[in-house]
């Protein structure tokens, strides 16, 4: 196949750029390049044949015409998405503009190709979404693929509208799309303002690791590699009109999860005092969502996927990464909020 992938220069999807092209299928990498985009993510490709970019922006129609006239693609993975509640927080317009109308525009670029195509069977829309569009849960339950949207940020709001407008392209003019919502991501390539990768860092330049509130939130932890893998599944095997809840099944407390992280460093960089005595605890987020959980019940029973990497596997293996990988995330501290507290409100 042919796949255009929105959002290629980031940290998910260049993960499925990797996979896609390790797979046999031909990748056109849609990216503007804001400041949470980086190429090195899929430098390993770059000179492959079957990879190519194209530096364009999902809020400019005109620009996305000429893509999919000159490429013309067997489908499109929709990543393209500003992901960081902080950020929306800060600055709620941005993600409206992306999220929203950037998903409209490629809609309706889309949908104009595929017509003019006379309506290949085969092409596929695949909308990546987030868990956050469902809202909050308390100490049980877990969010299914009927579960109303409840988002409670600027950002879950503005990919809950992206969502539904998908969903009424498929309803209203027929476009054959697909749907996932994820739980959270984590792993290699990781931009270095979200939790793993700040506890981290922070931690390797002796600095305070802050965890919001008293750090008894919950998250469903889903190894990126994994996630990549079950995109590309249900892109190919998932039923039109049909959206997948993608969930690591590895439910943790912030506080958890920072201290495992801080005992894997303990282990392979040891300092001179255990790393969780850095860790400190900051005013909460504004509306901070409790708990997210998956029920990853319809992709394990329709498509066979599940995750095959442990919350612990996969931290030892994101720990390592950064660790021989200090070029990479070196070269983004400089760049525009990292390192500071966003989201105060």
């Amino acid at each position: 196949m042919k796949l255009i992938v929105t959002g290629g220069a980031g940290f998910i999807g260049s993960s499925v750029i990797r996979h896609a092209v390790a797979r046999g299928h031909e990748v056109v990498n849609v990216d503007v390049l804001t400041y949470a985009a980086c190429l090195e993510n899929v430098a390993s490709v770059s000179d492959s044949d079957s990879y190519s970019f194209e530096q364009v922006d999902i809020r400019d129609r005109a620009a996305l015409d000429k893509v999919f006239e000159k490429h013309a693609p067997d489908a499109v993975m929709h990543l393209a998405a500003e992901s960081h509640v902080d950020r929306s927080i800060d600055g709620p317009g941005t993600f409206i503009e992306t999220n929203v109308m950037g998903t409209f525009h490629l809609l309706e670029a889309a949908r104009a190709y595929w017509i003019a195509k006379d309506r290949p069977e085969g092409f596929r829309f695949h909308h990546i979404s987030t868990d956050e569009v469902f809202g909050s849960l308390g100490e049980e339950g877990q969010f299914t693929e009927t579960t109303a949207y409840d988002p409670r940020s600027p950002y879950s709001a503005s990919k809950a509208a992206s969502d539904h407008l998908v969903r009424a392209w498929h309803e209203t003019y027929g476009l054959p799309v697909v749907l996932t919502n994820c739980s959270n991501n984590y792993g290699p390539y990781h931009f270095p303002e979200k939790l793993i990768p700040v506890v981290i860092l922070n931690a390797l330049a002796g600095k305070p690791i802050p965890i919001y509130g008293k750090g008894e939130n919950v998250r469903d932890w889903l190894y990126v590699e994994d996630h990549a893998d079950a995109l590309l599944t249900v892109l190919t095997n998932g039923k039109v009109g049909e959206s997948y809840n993608i969930g690591g099944e590895n439910e943790l407390r912030n506080i958890d999860l920072v201290q495992m992280i801080c005992s894997i460093l303990d282990e392979k960089r040891p300092a001179d005092k255990p790393y969780a005595e850095l860790i400190t605890y900051v005013t909460d987020r504004p509306g901070h969502d409790a708990r997210y959980a998956i029920d990853p019940t319809r992709i394990r029973t329709e498509l066979g996927w599940r995750p095959s990497v442990t919350v612990e596997q996969g931290l030892e293996k994101t720990v390592q990464w950064y660790l021989d990988n200090e070029d990479w995330w070196k070269a983004l501290q400089n760049r525009d909020g990292v390192g500071q507290r966003l989201g105060k409100a």
